[in-house]
This record gives C-alpha cells, sequence and structure tokens, in this order.
C-alpha cells in the first residue's frame, strides 16, 4: 500500500487522516511518510550493495532537521552544498566524515569549515576551486580529500534546467579540462585526490545515460591513477526520478543494473548522491480551497497554497497530481470533470500549481493535496507577499509529530525590527 492513499473517499498518511492533520496544524501543510523515506532507502543499500555504497542523501532536496535526523539514524550520510547544510547535517546527528562537500561557489569559510569538521571529500568543480582548496587547507595545517567533478558530456533527455552533465554545464569539468586539473593537482601537497564525481542530472527516468557516464568514468579514473592519484571513491551523483503523473520512473535496482558493473571495474567504492528519489513521493502538500472563480471561459479555483510554497510548477511547469483530501471520485478518474486552474493568492500570474486540471467538484473550505511535494517544495519555498511559511508534520503510522512549526509575521519582520530605527 501506498504512503499515501485513500480509504472510504478520505486521504490518509500511513494509518493518520491528512484532514485530522490539516485541522490541527493548519494549511497550507507539508505532510511526510516516515515508512516511505526509509523505504526507499533500504531500497537504495539493498540495490547496490554489491559495491558497499555510501548513501549520500542530497541535502537539498529536503534539508528539515527532522528528516536529516531520520536518515542519519539509519545509516546515511549527506550530500552538501552549502556550510549551511553542513551545519544541518551535524545538528541533526550526521556525519560530516560521511558526507561529501559540492557545488561551484564554496567560500575560503565554507571549505575551512568543512575541512575543519572533516568531511570525506570535497567535490572539486573548477580549476580555481582547485587552488582554493590547496590554499586555504595549506593554512590550516591540513591535507583536504577530493573528488573531480566531471562531466562525461552525456544527455540525461530531462528538463534543461535540471540537466547538469552537458560539456557546457556550470557544474564540474569537461574529461580535458578534468585531466589538466588532476596534472595540477598533483603538484598541490595540501590535496589528496581519493575520489571522482559525476552528477549528470535530475528526474531522470532512463538507465541509459547512466550507463554512458559510468564507462567514461571508468577510463578516466585509470587515467587519474596513472597520474599518480589514489582513486578510491567514483560517486555517480543521483538523480534518479520518481513518478510524477504514474509509472513514468524506473525502479532503483534498474539504475544499480547498469552503474554497479563499471564501479566494480574501477575498483572503487561507490558513492551515490539521491535526493528525490527519497524525499519526493514521501510527501504531499495540503491546502485548503478558499474561493472558485470564473473568468471567461476559465475556472480558477483559488487555494491557500501559493508559488511561494510550491514553486516548481511556475519555475519548471512541472506537473503535480492534484487532488480533494476528501472525495468519493478515484485519485486520477478525470474523464467527465471540469476542468480548473489551481493557482494561490500571490500577486503573480505565474502564481499557479497547475493549469487546465480536471478535478471533481470542490467547494471553499474544502482541502487539496499535492502529491509527490516532498522534494524541492518546502525547501524552495520563500516569505514573497510576507507569507510566512508552511508547517512540517512526519507521519509514523497512527503518530504525527511536528518538524517545524509555521511562521508568523513577527518571525518574518525580527531580523528587520531588530535595526528598525
Amino acid at each position: 500500500m501506498d504512503a499515501f492513499h485513500y480509504e472510504g473517499g478520505h486521504l490518509f498518511c500511513e494509518k493518520t487522516a491528512i484532514a485530522d492533520l490539516a485541522r490541527t496544524y493548519g494549511t497550507p501543510l507539508y505532510v511526510y511518510s516516515q515508512s516511505s523515506i526509509l523505504e526507499t532507502l533500504r531500497a537504495l543499500q539493498t540495490a547496490f550493495a554489491e559495491v558497499d555504497p555510501l548513501i549520500c542523501y542530497s541535502v537539498k532536496a529536503n534539508s528539515n532537521l527532522g528528516l536529516l535526523k531520520l536518515m542519519a539514524e539509519h545509516g546515511s550520510g549527506f550530500d552538501v552544498v552549502s556550510g549551511g547544510e553542513l551545519e544541518r547535517v551535524v545538528r541533526a546527528g550526521g556525519l560530516a566524515s560521511r558526507s561529501v562537500f559540492a557545488g561551484v561557489g564554496k567560500t575560503d569559510l565554507e571549505i575551512a569549515d568543512g575541512i575543519r569538521a572533516g568531511v570525506l571529500m570535497f567535490n572539486v568543480e573548477s580549476e580555481e576551486e582547485l587552488q582554493a582548496i590547496g590554499r586555504v587547507a595549506a593554512g590550516l595545517g591540513r591535507v583536504a580529500p577530493i573528488a573531480l567533478r566531471v562531466n562525461p558530456d552525456v544527455d540525461p533527455r530531462t528538463h534543461r534546467y535540471i540537466s547538469t552533465g552537458k560539456k557546457e554545464s556550470k557544474f564540474g569539468m569537461d574529461v580535458e579540462r578534468a585531466l589538466r586539473a588532476a596534472t595540477e593537482a598533483a603538484s598541490i601537497p595540501s590535496i589528496r585526490m581519493i575520489g571522482v564525481h559525476m552528477h549528470i542530472g535530475s528526474q531522470i527516468t532512463s538507465t541509459e545515460p547512466y550507463a554512458g557516464a559510468v564507462a567514461k568514468g571508468v577510463e578516466l579514473i585509470a587515467q587519474l591513477r596513472k597520474l599518480g592519484h589514489p582513486i578510491e571513491w567514483y560517486n555517480m551523483g543521483g538523480g534518479y526520478g520518481i513518478s510524477y503523473r504514474g509509472n513514468e520512473a524506473r525502479p532503483v535496482e534498474e539504475f544499480a543494473q547498469v552503474i554497479v558493473p563499471g564501479i566494480k571495474a574501477a575498483g572503487c567504492r561507490l558513492a551515490i548522491e539521491p535526493g528525490r528519489v527519497i524525499a519526493g513521493n514521501a510527501g504531499i502538500l495540503v491546502s485548503r480551497v478558499i474561493y472558485t472563480k470564473q473568468s471567461g471561459e476559465k475556472r480558477f479555483l483559488i487555494q491557500d497554497a501559493a508559488m511561494n510554497d510550491l514553486i516548481r510548477p511556475a519555475l519548471y511547469e512541472s506537473y503535480h497530481r492534484i487532488w480533494p483530501v476528501e472525495s468519493n471520485v478515484p485519485l486520477g478518474q478525470e474523464a467527465g470533470l471540469q476542468s480548473w486552474d489551481v493557482v494561490g493568492p500571490v500577486c503573480e500570474s505565474g502564481d499557479f500549481l497547475a493549469k487546465d486540471r480536471e478535478l471533481p467538484r470542490i467547494s471553499p473550505g474544502e482541502l487539496l493535496a499535492v502529491f509527490s511535494a516532498g522534494a524541492y517544495g518546502m525547501v524552495m519555498a520563500s516569505n514573497y507577499n510576507t507569507r510566512p511559511r508552511a508547517a512540517e508534520v512526519l507521519v509514523d503510522g497512527a503518530n504525527a509529530r511536528l518538524v517545524r512549526r509555521r511562521e508568523t509575521v513577527d518571525d518574518l519582520l525580527r531580523p528587520e525590527l531588530d535595526v528598525f530605527v
């Protein structure tokens, strides 16, 4: 049974009624399923077990401390892209020694903090960053472990905004530049190159791009070892897609089947950085309808979740299933229903969660569920229009606990009032 399912026309998360959570915590509300998160983590650990994987959960997908603590307690490492994310991991009980530090613009302060914390390795994205890490490490009297982030120039067949493995990407280096950087790194005593990193994109629903990328990585690792680098880790990033519409995603076992042989051929230990595949379908956004409206031929369903709560539809034109929390019409049975634009209260024409969506009859005051919202949802939320951000709840069976309280307007104004004259 899916973590989010209907019983007698009522939506549940595990054994907890969503309507009860909305009454207790208000809306908009993010709801996460603990069993879904742990089930996917275990599936990844099992699928890649042959190469002793380090699962480095991608904190940027959902950085809630409650979720990070849960992941750490069940053996996860972490992928961080800022000093703030590293601090979240440490405060949640995660280990820096089981964390990789990525990102194209690490500052000297972030590099120093990562070295002091003892991160497993820095993913190096440019020649200048290589020099910066060497300089900061030397100033601390330390040797920094690194992995070169290399773009294998494969097409991940995903949205252009989340494609990262092409030669022209802002992330990483092409193979030729990486080899030049590796030659330079061999002369920097405060650096030890222990890995290669490849992350080709996000929401990838085909295994073929990984097959091409891992083969190129095996060849590169052989060249790096000839240059004297003790390559121990092959970090294949993440990017495994989830099903937003139906059954477009592939099981993680299929990705493992094309990746594991290359890792074994390289004689490396595997690190992977899954985020969306763990958190995405483990969360929903719950909202309450405020008004319905017709303008010309368009019907608008105005509810209290806006683009500041979930920006993916406005940013990527991404699709999220939306359905009433309480409905006798089965989820997805759209034939013959009315078409609505599901919009929020924010003062922007781009403030929508769905357009031309077939929905059952729904009235003001009723609840909606926006599915597949556990990744890149709350973590990308803003306070545009001075809107406090939503609360977050983690559900374990029949038990639910608040893992982030709802913001207040006082929370938003405090940094300004502290210096207001």
